[in-house]
């Protein structure tokens, strides 16, 4: 019986740390997409890395690595969809990364590359990896599929549906 009381002892001793680490970085990045959705990009002194690098196939044109260079990347966006929205739909954590599925919501009201403003609804879901280190975000990886995007707001017609044969 004590042996079976130290046993969960250890477990719960070695265990702690970890779960507390991981809640604390699943709140640092829930905590930056509440204030990306509120706009308080002020907030983000306080939850990501003045030398944050993000990473991106979708959007391969743009350099962020450093975290003025990540608020102009948002403001560009808010530019594009200023009604944006993220919401997490799915987040799980260890002691250095959050993962996270979750969707982009929004209308275009500007352009989008060489896209003009369509005035339509974009619902697009994604990917984000994200590296916390000293209780912020320091690199992020994201994606989504652009031809997704571009077929929602009539830039890009979808590819007709194709019968495969044997």
């Amino acid at each position: 019986m004590i042996r079976l009381v130290l046993i969960i002892i250890f477990v719960s001793v070695r265990i702690t740390p970890c779960l507390a680490g991981e809640a604390e970085n699943i709140q640092i990045v829930t905590s930056m997409a509440e204030a990306i959705n509120d706009r308080n990009l002020k907030a983000l002194d306080h939850l990501v890395a003045k030398d944050i690098v993000r990473h991106s196939a979708a959007t391969a044109d743009v350099t962020v690595t450093n975290l003025e260079e990540f608020r102009a990347f948002l403001k560009s966006d808010f530019a594009v969809v200023p009604d944006s929205v993220q919401t997490i739909d799915l987040i799980f954590a260890n002691d250095e990364y959050v993962a996270m599925k979750a969707t982009y919501s929004g209308t275009q009201e500007g352009p989008m590359g060489p896209f003009p403003a369509s005035g339509k609804k974009l619902t697009l879901p994604f990917i984000g990896i994200l590296r916390v280190e000293d209780g912020k975000v320091a690199e992020i990886w994201v994606e989504w599929d652009n031809l997704h995007a571009l077929a929602q707001l009539g830039h890009l017609q979808p590819p007709a549906e194709t019968q495969v044969t044997d």
